[in-house]
């Protein structure tokens, strides 16, 4: 049996990434390091939406409930969201970003050519959580949704589903899920659209897995009220299951907004839109990030990357200088001064997951270099060029092509 991790509300604390406190319940005060991982996230899922063609929008955090009741948030998600205004203008802190980018569609006059048009947001959610429900970053009430979402024409579907489950495993691996489920889920009671159609969207979405190579599992009557959707759920090192990403086909909003494309033989017709996740949520992903390496982040991921100690006072300028240069590099790297033995900040940084530290005494002021630190004790002594490329290529991003 699997040892259970230690709670990543214990590890955010030991690394000084974030607290919560009862002013604002499930949501989140992001200390420096903790806002530095969480910028490095969304860096990533930047990066790969612009590899995939999307371009990014942002877009409003109240919408008055007209809008919410043509998507029908208002009917089937009410409870779920916290409603601002008054009796009169009634409004809602947005759950999701849907209608907002439906929004933006509407104000072009989309031709065949342009699709599929892909379209991101790391939007700021809120949704109104049971207070008992609540647990660290693992379910809160505001968070980070990398919401994407794709109008395409109905031949598009397929192959847009099968780019993203392709994409989606080397993804994960990236941050050390190796081990990826994903389950079908199919069209609940309490639903939108007719049977023809979601016939269609639960077929798509077997088949674009098919293609990438993967075999859900089918989940019955659980997609969303709007449609049916492709689960990704990630296994730790705990052997936990965690969903995470997500696809799924839309065939009503489309309907509901009134979305249209001017098609090749010049005849208005309707796109289908797919709602798509990598994390879900930032926050959520930042939990199981921090459990599943028990806070030991792999280099790219670490908010700090590098502590330069120098042995003492009289070596700190070269080691100020050998902090600046690897800054200069890009990497995120702190000098701690010798202010505490050189034992204890070496416990200290082992302790707060540093993958890298680098020791300065007399003998690298006069040669010019730093002596590496090794995990497992001693040090070797590596000229400053050297230290620089190797520190590249130990927090290298496995995203990057």
């Amino acid at each position: 049996m699997n040892k259970l991790p230690e709670d990543h509300r214990v590890i955010a604390r030991r690394l000084d990434l974030l607290h919560f406190q009862e002013e604002a319940p499930g949501m989140v005060f992001w200390h420096p390091p903790g806002f530095t991982l969480l910028r490095v996230l969304e860096e990533a899922s930047r990066a790969a939406s612009a590899r995939e063609g999307y371009v990014e929008v942002r877009t409003p955090q109240v919408l008055r409930a007209p809008i919410w009741a043509q998507s029908g948030h208002w009917e089937h998600f009410q409870d779920a969201m916290f409603r601002v205004g008054d009796a009169d203008v009634p409004a809602a802190l947005k759950p999701v970003s849907c209608p907002a980018h439906i929004s933006i569609v509407n104000r072009r006059s989309l031709s065949w050519r342009e699709l599929p048009l892909r379209i991101a947001e790391l939007g700021l959610v809120h949704r109104d959580e049971q207070q008992g429900a609540l647990c660290g970053l693992l379910r809160l009430r505001q968070f980070t949704q990398d919401d994407g979402h794709i109008f395409c024409e109905p031949h598009q579907l397929v192959e847009e589903i099968r780019r993203f489950c392709a994409s989606i495993g080397p993804f994960y691996a990236a941050f050390g899920f190796d081990r990826v489920e994903v389950g079908l889920s199919t069209r609940p009671p309490a639903r939108l659209g007719d049977d023809a159609g979601w016939d269609f969207a639960e077929a798509a979405l077997a088949e674009g897995a098919a293609l990438a190579g993967l075999h859900p599992m089918i989940q019955p009557g659980e997609g969303a009220f709007y449609g049916p959707k492709l689960e990704f759920v990630l296994i730790d090192d705990a052997g936990r299951r965690w969903q995470c990403g997500t696809m799924q086909v839309d065939l009503v909003m489309p309907e509901r907004f009134d979305v249209e494309y001017v098609g090749r033989d010049g005849a208005r017709r309707r796109p289908v839109m797919l709602h798509r996740a990598r994390y879900g949520s930032l926050e959520r992903f930042m939990g199981l990030l921090l459990e599943h390496h028990q806070g030991r982040l792999p280099g790219w991921l670490a908010p700090v990357q590098c502590w330069v100690l120098p042995i003492s006072a009289e070596h700190e300028p070269w080691a100020e200088h050998v902090r600046a240069t690897l800054a200069a590099a890009g990497r995120r790297v702190e000098l701690r001064p010798s202010d505490q033995s050189l034992g204890r900040r070496v416990a200290e940084a082992h302790q707060q997951g540093i993958p890298a530290v680098l020791v300065v005494g007399g003998r690298e002021v006069a040669a010019r270099s730093v002596a590496w630190r090794q995990a497992a004790g001693g040090s070797s002594p590596t000229p400053l060029e050297e230290a620089v490329a190797r520190l590249n290529a130990l927090c290298r991003c496995p995203l990057e092509p």
